[in-house]
């Protein structure tokens, strides 16, 4: 049976979080812990990704294993573009999800990434670009966008990419108007610090409360938000050593715990 398309949800002006947890989701499989156990339904973190609704059509930032599940919670039948932070597994290897909504538009989806991400999507994804594809379930049709950190135009918006660093990986972040979603850091580097002034809402990489070599702990993520000194802070990527009511009572006045489905505008 053919797909039938749903109307379309208009996002425009507003960010909707499709997930909040680190790379393993939260609860964490065989994980007994109070967080994986809580009936709080802002401690059910799928993989971090989200998605923008802007003049010209939807973007969807990354595409987790979770990325299914996401768009049916969220009711969103149409993806125009994807922007991507970096190529580790839970914000890439969602990408086959997509396929369905290439069906209904009837044109490939653009994928807006560093060099580094594209090779790892055409070797995850290689059927995708064989000459021939086999017959049976179908390829996602998409397309290529480099991008590097000069600023540029998708969707009616200006794009302005922010390079971070992800332990030994050079990632980037993304400024969308008086919105940064920079998600997978532990470092902001000086020459990225300008692009981050007068923000209403910073979405920083929040992994733990304890120090990791990859992400930012609590104390340096706050440390962080008291340099860059935005309007609105919401934590991204959290693990289950975060539990959203507890730790939402300690945090300062500004800063706040993001979860699945939180929506905020864009201005």
């Amino acid at each position: 049976m053919p797909i039938q398309p749903i109307p379309p949800r208009d996002l425009t002006g507003r960010l909707v979080f499709l997930g909040t947890g680190t790379s393993v989701g939260v609860p964490v499989v065989g994980c007994g812990c109070p967080t994986c156990t809580s009936g709080d339904p802002r401690d059910q973190r799928t993989r971090t990704s989200a998605v923008v609704g802007l003049p010209g059509g939807t973007l969807l930032i990354d595409t987790t294993p979770d990325l299914r599940g996401q768009l049916l919670r969220e009711r969103i039948g149409r993806i125009d573009a994807v922007l991507y932070t970096h190529d580790h597994v839970d914000h890439v290897y969602g990408l086959d999800d997509v396929r369905p909504l290439c069906f209904t538009s009837g044109r490939p989806v653009p994928l807006y990434c560093e060099e580094r991400v594209e090779r790892r999507i055409r070797s995850a994804f290689d059927y995708a670009f064989t000459p021939a594809p086999a017959p049976g379930g179908g390829v996602p049709s998409i397309i290529f966008e480099r991008i590097g950190t000069a600023p540029f135009e998708l969707l009616g918006s200006r794009i302005v990419p922010l390079r971070l660093e992800h332990g030994t990986f050079a990632v980037l972040g993304f400024r969308i108007g008086a919105v940064a979603y920079c998600t997978d850091t532990n470092h902001i580097p000086a020459a990225t610090l300008p692009l981050l002034e007068d923000l209403d809402t910073l979405i920083l990489d929040c992994l733990r409360l304890e120090r990791h070599p990859t992400h930012f702990s609590l104390d340096e993520a706050l440390a962080m938000v008291a340099r860059i000194k935005p309007r609105r802070t919401l934590f991204v990527h959290m693990a289950h050593d975060i539990r959203h009511a507890a730790l939402s009572e300690r945090l300062p006045p500004g800063v706040a715990l993001a979860y699945d489905g939180l929506e905020i505008p864009l201005s």
